[in-house]
């Protein structure tokens, strides 16, 4: 655990200007530096980063954070982990607090079978670089495969030797435990004694997002069909199959670059397209794919495209996976490569100009994929057609943009020759299934429309209970103004001069709110409003600072969000002396009016719950007429302030 006074060190010394600036090419721009955005494809620069305020911010896509922010946001890296980035930068020593026996324990078996397998990596790579059997067995496979010299030690590739127990003998003379040895799967104990799992294979180290070591995969290299082909590291406390991919550490950046994701079966798919020049390319390593993996690379990008060798059954046994792509929202593109060939193959024999353009050229869309090869498996069957579209329905259903459907819906018409109306049908019967399934009672609405009706606007249903524009709103001017004055001016006789009290805008607001025990739906809002509050307790509000740097995330980002504008007045008005009048002028009424309208909307939520419960009370009840009371008084509430608000009074 890295103690408080020391991330405030590394936050107070931290430039965001040079932090981002290792990553982002940055030109100045009045008081703020403008850069294309390293989170999404831009042509034109909206990524500003703010020196004064230590925050950066892009209004293309909308991240924002401070200097920690944006190294876990860029490199993936834990909060610990981007502060040990920005320590090391600034040369800052970290000495971490001793942690509690159970994590030590953990952090224990943790860092010994990291280095167990960092140990065990340099091992595989000597014994294939620097011993002659190594060079005559794993180095000659490699070579023989066309994997420059740059490459193997890119990808960390080495070799077990053919011996029982080299590696587990070697690990033990050097001081590691049995215990991890075992626990790493690279030793396998069998009747009191000890060999190598990955006894004469070729080796490709697996890696985790921050590069560390976490398992192994073996290839044998000889014909012996009793052993199989490949063999993998078990799981342990480290590595987890289903949340790894091979080659994501050395793709990220690509992926974010390229705003997509190469998706292949092999290492070797991987390791060819990266001595091609493509390194935006990862692998499952052979497993099928998880809903953990594909989270994993939509951290950097919405888009996959996924390579394949051209095998129609595989291509079949893997929709599935396809399809849990589609849930979680991304885009999903196909390519086929030539019969007989693979993604390594192919960039093996061709240059990488070609093997990109093979890529970008022969991209389709999966749905579209999908429709074809079914539909040239129907031979004009009617019931095998019947089913295909039963089957392009299900994956379509699958997508959670309830825009991108009916597009989908058109392109499937058209391929198939249905009537775009009959797919709409049996989409929205689909639809009202999973809603039914999922629980929902009372009338269902479509939520995918005909393409008659999608045309047409659409009358916006107001949820009264959603207060969450006027609790930005009260956050903001807590934000912008909390320790200026308000001067209000006090009710005085006619011939009097009134008297003017004043009042810092965090109390008033902080303890009107609390006085008429309000708080926040929103839990980000909430937490900012205790900041405020106990600051007001404490007479020592928090700075701006505190929000922009705060070792929250969501606290930090909302505050950051809240704060920066993409545009300022420009001073050329008052050189040419036209006053522009800006919301600090009415500064009194602005804040009065924020409060007001967050206490009118809650009022107003508490009216339609009330009425709701009344409706199934019998009338003639003791519930219903404290009901019916509480309503008066609540409505009665909700009238005076409209009336201090200027609206119309409701009834």
């Amino acid at each position: 655990m890295i103690p408080r006074d020391t991330i405030q060190n590394i936050i107070d010394t931290a430039r965001i200007e040079e932090v981002v600036g290792d990553f982002v090419q940055l030109k100045k721009r009045g008081v703020n530096l403008l850069g294309l955005c390293p989170f999404h494809n831009e042509k034109t620069p909206s990524f500003t980063v703010s020196p004064a305020k230590g925050i950066f911010k892009c209004f293309g896509c909308g991240k924002a954070g401070n200097a920690v922010n944006f190294i876990m946001e860029h490199e993936k890296y834990s909060y610990p982990e981007a502060l040990r980035y920005l320590g090391n930068k600034y040369q800052i020593e970290i000495e971490e607090l001793e942690p509690s026996p159970e994590e030590k324990q953990l952090d224990t078996e943790r860092d010994s079978l990291f280095s167990l397998n960092a140990f065990a990596q340099k091992f595989y790579t000597q014994t294939l670089l620097k011993t002659e059997e190594g060079k005559a067995i794993g180095l000659s496979y490699f070579i023989e495969r066309g994997f420059r010299e740059d490459i193997i030690q890119k990808f960390q590739l080495g070799f077990s030797p053919t011996t029982w127990d080299g590696f587990t003998q070697h690990a033990l003379m050097n001081g590691y435990a049995e215990k991890y040895l075992i626990d790493s799967g690279l030793t396998i104990s069998k009747d009191g004694k000890l060999y190598d799992r990955f006894r004469e294979r070729v080796m490709f180290p697996i890696h985790n997002l921050t590069g560390k070591v976490i398992g192994f995969g073996g290839r044998i290299l000889t014909s012996d069909k009793t052993k199989p082909k490949y063999v993998n590291s078990p799981e342990s406390e480290v590595y987890n199959k289903s949340r790894s991919l091979y080659g994501i550490w050395l793709a990220r950046n690509s992926i974010v670059a390229r705003n997509n994701c190469l998706l292949v079966e092999g290492y070797t798919d991987v390791i060819s397209l990266n001595q091609a020049g493509i390194e935006n390319v990862v692998s499952s390593s052979g497993t099928s794919l998880t809903t953990e993996q594909i989270k994993l690379i939509s951290k950097f990008t919405r888009n996959i495209t996924i390579l394949y060798d051209g095998d129609p059954a595989g291509i079949k046994a893997s929709f599935r996976g396809i399809d849990m792509i589609l849930e979680q929202g991304m885009n999903v593109k196909i390519v086929l490569f030539p019969d007989g060939e693979d993604p390594d193959s192919y960039a093996r024999k061709n240059r990488s100009a070609d093997v990109e353009a093979f890529i970008a050229t022969n991209a389709s869309d999966f749905i579209a994929f999908k429709t074809r090869l079914l539909l040239n498996e129907t031979n004009n069957d009617p019931i095998k057609k019947a089913g295909l579209i039963h089957e392009i329905i299900q994956t379509i259903s699958l997508i959670p943009d309830s825009i991108i459907r009916p597009l989908y819906i058109r392109e499937c018409s058209e391929i198939m020759g249905i009537a775009e109306q009959t797919l709409m049908t049996e989409l929205n019967k689909v639809m009202r299934k999973k809603i039914h399934k999922a629980g929902t009672s009372g009338p269902v609405e479509d939520e995918t429309v005909s393409s008659d009706t999608a045309a047409l606007p659409q009358e916006p249903v107001l949820d009264i209970s959603d207060c969450s524009a006027q609790e930005l709103d009260v956050i903001r001017v807590l934000l912008h103004y909390a320790d200026q004055d308000l001067n209000f001016k006090q009710p005085a006789e006619p011939d009097e001069e009134p008297e003017i009290l004043k009042v810092r805008v965090a109390d008033y607001i902080c303890n009107d709110l609390r006085a008429n025990q309000i708080s926040f739906d929103s839990e980000v809002y909430q937490k900012i409003f205790d900041a405020f509050a106990e600051g007001v307790d404490n007479n020592s509000l928090p700075d701006e600072k505190f929000f922009l740097m705060h070792p929250e995330p969501d606290v930090a980002n909302t505050s950051i969000n809240i704060i920066t504008q993409r545009y300022e007045l420009s001073p050329g008005w008052e050189e040419i002396k036209i006053y522009v009048p800006v919301e600090t002028d009415k500064l009194e009424d602005t804040i009065s009016r924020s409060v007001l309208s967050l206490m009118h909307r809650k009022l107003s939520a508490l009216i339609f719950i009330n009425q709701k419960e009344m409706k199934e009370l019998p009338a003639d009840s003791e519930d219903w007429a404290d009901h019916l009371s509480r309503d008066i008084h609540l409505k009665q509430a909700r009238n005076e302030i409209s009336r201090r608000l200027g609206r119309i009074l409701n009834a």
